[in-house]
């Protein structure tokens, strides 16, 4: 009932710059915090960005200064501009959003991830 779609991924060189996209679709009511984690071969799931629906934000350290989330409320969609990007930052990007279908029911999502490759 409820997807979340990301684009905007594929292979950039060191210090480049990449646009990610989510766009959250289904049944939503309301959706509270958004944001961006990561995936590495071998490594655990960890967060990039999140945003709040008032547009609060928190970066893993590595990022602050370099990348940027925001979101279109009315849109129901997130952003993560990343520029100076570094080989070590190649992963899945997976898209996260706690999305209400109605007043007292809520669940997390996540999409389908999309690559991000840094690669000369």
């Amino acid at each position: 009932q409820v997807q979340l779609v990301e684009s905007g991924g594929g292979l950039v060189q060191p210090g480049g710059s990449l646009r990610l996209s989510c766009a959250a679709s289904g049944s939503i009511f309301s959706i509270n915090d958004m944001g961006w984690y990561r995936q590495a071969p071998g490594s655990a799931r960890g967060l990039v960005a999140r945003i709040t629906r008032g547009g609060g934000t928190v970066y893993q350290d590595s990022v602050k200064g370099r990348f940027t989330i925001s979101r279109d409320n009315a849109k129901n969609m997130v952003y993560l501009q990343m520029n100076s990007l570094r080989p070590e930052e190649t992963a899945v990007y997976f898209c996260y959003a706690h999305i209400q279908m109605a007043l007292w029911r809520g669940n997390d999502y996540w999409g389908q991830g999309t690559q991000v490759t840094v690669s000369s």
